[in-house]
């Protein structure tokens, strides 16, 4: 079964006088602790699904589907729950409070919820981030790799079910960017996370055991329908 899916799903800009479709009809699932990644070129609408999926943006048409209930049904005030506390999100840019220091950062999320802090379960994900001597930094003091790793504490500190990743190697080094991919996949594992990453570069995209490629806004491979 999917623990999200969207069917017929549309987005479309106005580009001075001109409509874009960013996603062109689109119909996907994804199961519970897969690890799929979505690419294609500049410009494809790889991001803009990844953004539709997870709600930080409305579809024009179509559905978008979590645990069985239709996300459109959810109002501005639910949706911010549902993302809060059961999406995780990476990006190319950390977006860490610069004034905070790692562990601040990390356990953010739970504060805004006004929960307790689980504190053997962020025990675990810092120590397999290997993090944990960098907790008492600020941001400012960390390497990109760092400061991803962070980054990805945060997603998990809510115990999400589904990673949203995009681009999260982009502005990092080579192995910098290897290491913080083998970390996504390894917490993936770990947690039964869905993760849903998007990436433009392939040798990113050929580490998932699903990769969907896309192409002006449409699905143009799955490699979920490819049996040898």
């Amino acid at each position: 079964m999917n623990i999200i899916e969207c069917k017929d799903l549309t987005k479309e800009y106005l580009s001075g006088e001109n409509i874009v479709k960013a996603v062109d009809n689109v119909t996907v699932g994804f199961e519970q602790g897969e690890f799929c990644a979505v690419t294609g070129p500049s410009g494809s609408g790889k991001s803009t699904l990844l953004h539709v999926l997870s709600s930080l943006e409305n579809p024009t048409s179509g559905t978008v589907t979590y645990n069985g209930e239709v996300m459109s049904n959810y109002n501005d005030n639910q949706l911010s729950i549902l993302r809060r506390r059961r999406f995780g999100f990476v990006f190319q840019a950390y977006n860490l409070v610069q004034e905070l220091t790692g562990y601040e950062n990390i356990v953010l999320p739970v504060m805004l919820d006004r929960k307790k802090v689980d504190e053997k379960y962020i025990k675990r994900v810092i120590d397999m981030l290997g993090i944990e001597d960098r907790l008492e930094h600020l941001p400012s003091a960390l390497s990109g790799g760092q400061q991803q790793r962070i980054a990805i504490a945060r997603a998990l500190a809510n115990k999400p079910s589904i990673l949203f990743a995009d681009e999260p190697t982009g502005n990092l080094d080579g192995k910098s960017g290897r290491e913080v991919l083998s970390l996504l996949k390894y917490v993936g594992k770990e947690f039964g996370i869905t993760l849903i990453l998007v990436t433009h570069d392939l040798h990113v995209a050929e580490q998932a055991e699903r990769i969907i490629t896309i192409e002006d806004g449409r699905i143009v491979r799955d490699s979920k329908d490819i049996h040898i």
